[in-house]
């Protein structure tokens, strides 16, 4: 689902406003208000599930269509490698998905979140431009990182904690394998 233009947009949030720039992905999700740490901005309604995994979608299950489309002004909220937000969708049935504070938030900040966190192999990677000091560089997603890399973010899904874990634990059993043959 292609993102909606500028001319195409109705926000879906009252507590968010979309600011178009020019250029393809240049556009962010800026808060209007404050939020505490911690605090739910918003609980993700009306979206399109086991989507096909795409540059519009989070995942939100181990599966290749276990994604959301986000189908609302949350498509806005760009990468960083130190994110202020996570789309929070552990809740133990995935019926209740949650866009929450990872940070003291001010009206005006731009929201971002780290893709890896939710996404283990991502549509698109891309070079991150995010500026921080711990930027990673290329985002391609988690499968393609260390654990700590990950856990240094401050939010990762359970699925990605999972697949990281079997990830590990497979390549430490091949080291195992070439050891005993030396």
């Amino acid at each position: 689902m292609p993102k909606p233009t500028q001319k195409s947009y109705v926000p879906t949030h009252r507590e968010f406003l979309v600011e178009f720039a020019p250029g393809e992905y240049s556009s962010s999700l800026k808060s209007l208000k404050a939020f505490k740490a911690g605090q739910i901005m918003a609980v993700l309604k009306g979206l399109t599930t086991k989507a096909k995994k795409a540059y519009t979608s989070v995942q939100c299950g181990r599966g290749p269509y276990d994604h959301i489309e986000l189908n609302n002004d949350l498509v806005y909220i760009n990468h960083s490698c130190e994110p202020n937000v996570a789309f929070d969708l552990s809740s133990p049935n995935m019926s209740k998905w949650n866009l929450r504070a990872l940070k003291d938030i001010r009206p005006g900040d731009t929201l971002t979140f780290f893709y890896p966190s939710t996404e283990w192999d991502m549509d698109q990677s891309f070079s991150c431009e995010c500026g921080t000091a711990s930027c990673l560089g290329t985002i391609q997603g988690a499968k393609y990182l260390s654990k700590s890399a990950i856990q240094a973010r401050g939010f990762v899904s359970p699925w990605i904690q999972s697949l990281v874990s079997e990830r590990d634990a497979r390549n430490a059993k091949s080291s195992e394998k070439v050891l005993s043959r030396l």
